[in-house]
């Protein structure tokens, strides 16, 4: 969940690992911290809040070293305060580390250091782990880190350095993210590439249990228990420096809100054949034969990615008319879930990092399921432990709260779904004309961009109401729920996503003049009872922000507010409904002064438990 940056090479360590950490300010943190190998032994630099006051505090401090390590931390084990912030140091602050996970066994660890003699400063869990290299090393870092790694339980990406061992950082994963970025007489660790993607584009990705000995000239890739030297594989990274930038926009929010039409075009490129009307999707890795024959689907996932999975479900399972099961992933991977022959399961992250959605998979083919992912990073966790999938391709998403990432999980979905479909009972017209409607929905998401003043006059009219309700029905039922997560997780505004016709059983207590009620109520086969739903509302006086059909005027006397989109297939329709949910989410934060690419207490990528 936290950022790490590690250096080693030929420049000033300093500005390097300063970029670094602003690179991954996105990823939620509440300190910041690093160590420097100065000729007189390591220098630490700490503060809590944003990395602003940490560069204040190195203001005018000409450190030389080129050699160093960063952290940006959102804290598990003790509060935010300067002590517990990253890089945490031994007791005779000669060795440094920065830590990214859980490790669980730490009090016992603890114990055993005490009884050694190591006394604690801190109320972490990492400074245990540092001790514990400190008590191993015998002269040799990587060693030290392999055995102390081996008594270790729980999760960790980390970097080391020691002041005895200059031009050497040792970096291990097991359970959260780490790249080695090679350069040029210089080499990088990162969580993200995104940290030093200006410095290097060549990203080698550690895999579960590895350990990096890396120097300025090149890096050697084991595992902790020594059985395994493995030539690393360099891959390309395709990401450009302007995409990680925010590109004349005040946010990155804001910014990836507009890129969708790009995005969803990328999600389709090259894999929509009209001639066979059906998607091309080759990363399935599963032939069609292998298709007809899913007779279950299981989709899991965490939060934004869990509503689209939900989406998934109803076009599934409509087209398709195979059962889907939508599973947290959380629930999933602690209970004993049925896998049976001709059982399919997707796993959806963004990153392809997320701890739950890991474990789940990784359940799962413990009991013999074809597993599947739906992610946006190549090289990622799920990426690579998966028999198959498919990339969303919408390129580095920085803000906190998902919006890019979304909707092209969503088309992925409704790809997967049509396929699925063509294989067992619809025509080739049929798919040919769901196709269409598809390649369609990126230019209509650009029409309803262009309608985003009228939406922040809404914002305007709303932004100092402290709860709101969201409404849909079907398929947009998943939209109302990815609307209201929007808005509570960058407004800080109590909202909940509800069906419709469940607002009767209890919902409707509280609804009054001071509760927004946003209804999607599009011209489909349940407009009718939606209109009942918002009639219910009005009688309560409730002010109703509804989204509409283009042309539909029959609404207008019945609601507060009407935002239109396009028309579409009825199946495809929550794409194009959560562009306004998602940008009247943005205007209101924008309104209330929050931060909206960093919102309190969340990171983008939640790689523990």
């Amino acid at each position: 969940m936290c950022g790490i940056v590690g250096y080693v090479g030929f420049q000033r360590a300093l500005p390097i690992l300063m970029q670094g950490l602003k690179r991954l300010e996105y990823r939620g943190y509440d300190s910041a911290g690093l160590v420097l190998v100065e000729k007189d032994g390591l220098v630490c630099e700490k503060c809590v809040g944003k990395i602003a006051c940490l560069e204040e505090q190195i203001l005018g401090k000409e450190y030389m070293a080129t050699e160093g390590i960063a952290h940006t931390r959102w804290a598990t084990h003790g509060e935010p305060s300067v002590i517990n912030a990253h890089p945490h140091m031994d007791s005779k602050d000669k060795i440094a580390l920065v830590h990214n996970g859980i490790i669980e066994n730490y009090r016992a660890l603890k114990a055993f250091l005490e009884n050694r003699g190591h006394r604690f400063k801190t109320q972490t869990d990492t400074e245990v782990l540092v001790q514990l290299i400190e008590e191993y090393y015998e002269g040799d870092l990587t060693e030290a880190v392999r055995i102390a790694l081996s008594q270790v339980e729980g999760t960790y990406g980390i970097v080391v350095i020691a002041s005895h061992e200059p031009g050497k950082l040792v970096a291990a994963r097991q359970g959260s993210p780490l790249v080695v970025g090679n350069g040029n007489g210089e080499n990088f660790v990162a969580s993200d590439m995104s940290a030093v993607l200006e410095y290097t584009k060549r990203a080698v990705y550690l895999e579960e249990g590895e350990i990096a000995t890396v120097t300025p000239e090149n890096f050697e890739i084991t595992n902790v228990d020594r059985s395994l030297l493995r030539t690393p594989q360099i891959e390309e990274i395709s990401w450009t420096l302007d995409q990680i930038e925010k590109g004349g926009y005040e946010h990155f929010m804001q910014k990836e809100i507009h890129e969708q039409p790009a995005t969803l075009r990328n999600a389709i490129r090259g894999r929509l054949n009209f001639e066979e009307g059906i998607p091309r999707l080759n990363g399935l890795n599963l032939q069609y034969d292998q298709l007809r024959k899913i007779n279950r689907v299981i989709i899991t996932a965490c939060g934004t990615s869990w509503h689209s999975a939900l989406i998934g479900e109803y076009v599934i399972e409509e087209l398709a008319r195979i059962p889907v099961e939508v599973e947290y992933a959380s629930e999933f991977r602690y209970r004993s879930p049925i896998i049976e022959d001709g059982t399919l399961l997707f796993v959806i992250s963004q990153s392809g990092e997320t701890a739950d959605t890991l474990a789940a998979l990784r359940e799962a083919r413990k009991k013999g399921a074809t597993v599947l992912g739906i992610c946006n990073v190549v090289g990622s966790s799920i990426a690579r432990e998966t028999d198959g999938g498919v990339y969303i391709h919408a390129g580095p998403e920085i803000g906190v709260a998902s919006t890019k990432a979304f909707t092209s999980q969503v088309m992925v979905l409704y790809e997967i779904a049509i396929l699925l479909a063509r294989m067992r009972r619809m025509s080739l017209g049929e798919g040919a004309a769901l196709l269409n409607y598809l390649e369609k929905i990126p230019n209509q998401v650009e029409e309803i961009l262009q309608t985003e003043d009228r939406i922040k006059r809404i914002a305007e009219q709303y932004f100092r109401n402290n709860n709101f309700l969201y409404l849909g029905r079907g398929v947009n039922y998943p939209a109302a729920l990815e609307g209201a997560l929007k808005l509570k997780e960058i407004s800080y505004i109590h909202a909940e996503g509800y069906p419709a016709a469940e607002m009767k059983h209890g919902p409707i207590a509280l609804i009054d003049e001071n509760m927004p009620v946003v209804v999607i109520a599009l011209k489909d086969f349940v407009y009718d009872k939606v209109l009942s739903n918002i009639a219910e509302v009005e009688a309560r006086n409730g002010k109703i922000i509804a989204l509409a059909s283009e042309g539909d005027t029959e609404i207008v006397d019945k609601v507060s507010e009407v935002i239109y989109i396009p028309h579409t297939h009825p199946l495809f329709t929550p794409i194009l409904a959560s562009i306004p949910l998602q940008l009247l989410a943005y205007h209101i934060a924008v309104l209330r002064g929050c931060h909206i690419d960093q919102p309190r207490n969340l990171a983008k990528s939640v790689t523990v438990e």
